[in-house]
């Protein structure tokens, strides 16, 4: 309005004004609008990532497209104070451009930076249209514009500047990329764990292991697209972490999220496939390392990372998604809307196996069924199956997170197991995500062992409930709260069931010290473990910091 103010004493004014305006305001987006691109980069579990990257969205304008006419405007009306000038400008100078969805915008505010762009644009234009037709401009129009580039001139250099040093690194960055379809992210981890209780768990008389470890565990990502809409996925792995089970608490109810170890080398961890079909399926293949909470929502987003997630193994999500785990296999999911998705799976831990009792069919398996529902943004809830199968030597019913007796339940027998698991995930406030799961398993011995009879049958329980805290904080700072019963078994066909009951307490607290550098203090307490109340209870403690790059 300023430059149509102080131009208003004829009509060229105006188109002239209407030509610089028009350009400008369509030029350039405004920050924090749908086309200024202003999301920061995002790491798998969608906290904010740095990047060494240029944001390109944000230092140049949206995609722009030419309007031979005013009426291919679909947000610009005969009846607007503006619409005789933008017409001018089409037929005259045809310098009027719009957006992709041939919207005008032009109630939008704009900077003096915003204006010297569009000015820069215009001025290109006219001087395009005077190369190709040998016309000049009357002598009035060219006198404002040269008044224009001599107020701007500052700004057009600067501009000018900018865009030059943009290429440039823009060069470089294709000339230097790792790779024209594959992003590489990095995840590194130290902990410094320990235990804490008097006897072990197991009944051996020996005192828990307090002995102070730090160990580490890092993982390069590779993402890698071909079409913009599938993902290879590649995980290189490297972790020297301690197992506070068996060896040293007596219990795999005090084992945690991240314990693995690969010796110090470098080994491959996962690598899967996923691609679309159509508009409303999704396939996922796994080729080594598969997890169904990977492939399938486990409605605990915020605890199922093995790094920057749960303290605990058991925190991370329902046991019924650890069915499977590590194997090869091909899962399909089907969502209709964004209200409701059904997912099939099925992996096979030792599918590269071609001995007897192994391969993708003959050995150990896990097929999924899950329907999820998703109302709203703040409210999900899902229904899952799992039909598992192990031999004798490789039985893990619980996912080696529950008691001994719920993970053999007839010892070193062939077992097979229906595991029904129901999860919910329900908003609360802005600040808080109250989450849950209850877990039912049915297992049942498929040969005959050491007083159990083929047939014999047993039943395993879990419940957990949940409480995160995303944001405490504009660094991104974050805690959680695990609140549960460990498997159990309640009753048992072919000898005994747990007497007492285990329960699980985990809190943690996530200070962001630094995009990409957080550190961690957390604890784990088991209450009667083992599911025998004449345990005594057992304190983790832990201390992580944390590396996203």
């Amino acid at each position: 309005m300023v430059f149509w103010v102080f131009w208003q004493k004829s009509r060229r004014t105006a188109i002239a004004t209407g030509t610089i305006v028009a350009t400008l305001f369509l030029s350039t987006p405004v920050p924090g609008s749908a086309h200024s691109g202003s999301s920061p980069d995002r790491d798998p579990r969608g906290s904010a990532r740095p990047s060494n990257l240029l944001h390109l969205s944000q230092q140049t304008p949206s995609p722009l497209q030419q309007v031979n006419s005013v009426s291919d405007l679909s947000d610009v009306r005969p009846t607007d104070w503006a619409f005789a000038a933008l017409q001018s400008l089409a037929q005259r100078y045809n310098c009027l451009l719009a957006y992709p969805d041939n919207r005008y915008q032009g109630d939008r505010s704009l900077t003096r930076y915003e204006f010297a762009a569009g000015l820069n644009l215009c001025l290109n234009r006219i001087a395009e249209s005077i190369g190709n037709s040998g016309a000049d401009l009357e002598g009035e129009d060219l006198s404002r514009i040269r008044r224009l580039q001599a107020e701007f001139s500052s700004e057009l250099a600067t501009l000018r500047g900018r865009v030059d040093a943009l290429e440039i690194r823009t060069d470089s960055l294709a000339a230097n990329q790792f790779s024209a379809t594959t992003q590489l992210v990095g995840e590194a981890s130290f902990f410094l764990s320990g235990a804490l209780g008097d006897e072990k768990a197991n009944d051996s008389g020996e005192s828990v292991q307090e002995n102070t470890t730090l160990d580490y565990r890092s993982r390069l990502i590779f993402n890698t697209s071909f079409t913009g809409k599938d993902l290879l996925k590649t995980f290189l792995v490297s972790a020297n972490s301690a197992r506070l089970g068996g060896e040293v608490t007596g219990t795999n109810m005090t084992r945690l999220a991240f314990d693995v170890n690969t010796n110090g080398s470098v080994i491959l961890g996962k690598t899967f496939y996923r691609f679309p079909v159509g508009d409303n399926w999704r396939v996922n293949v796994d080729a080594v390392g598969g997890g169904f909470n990977a492939n399938v929502p486990t409605f605990n987003e915020f605890f199922t990372p093995e790094i920057t997630g749960a303290l605990s193994r058991f925190g991370r999500f329902n046991p019924i998604y650890r069915q499977g785990l590590g194997g090869s296999g091909l899962t399909l999911t089907y969502s209709p809307n964004s209200a409701i998705s059904l997912s099939l799976g099925y992996l096979a831990p030792d599918a590269s196996e071609p001995t007897g009792g192994n391969g993708l069919f003959d050995g150990r398996f896990a097929a999924l069924g899950q329907v999820a529902f998703k109302p709203s943004d703040r409210f999900r809830v899902g229904v899952t199956y799992v039909r598992s199968y192990a031999p004798g030597s490789q039985v893990a019913v619980s996912g080696a997170i529950g008691s001994q007796l719920a993970n053999r339940p007839f010892g070193e027998t062939a077992t097979s197991a229906d595991h029904f698991g129901v999860q919910t995930s329900v908003g609360i406030g802005s600040h808080l995500i109250l989450g849950g799961w209850a877990g039912l398993t049915l297992a049942r011995a498929e040969d005959e062992g050491v007083g159990v009879r083929q047939g014999d049958d047993a039943t395993i329980f879990n419940w957990a409930v949940t409480l995160a805290a995303p944001n405490l904080d504009d660094r991104g700072s974050r805690a959680g709260i695990v609140l549960g019963q460990p498997p159990k078994v309640t009753d048992n066909d072919g000898g005994e069931s747990d007497e007492d009951t285990s329960f699980h307490f985990e809190g943690f607290y996530r200070y962001q010290i630094a995009p990409g550098i957080a550190i961690e203090p957390g604890f784990l307490a088991i209450v009667n473990p083992e599911h025998d109340a004449d345990n005594d209870a057992i304190w983790i403690g832990n201390l992580r910091t944390i590396f996203l790059f």
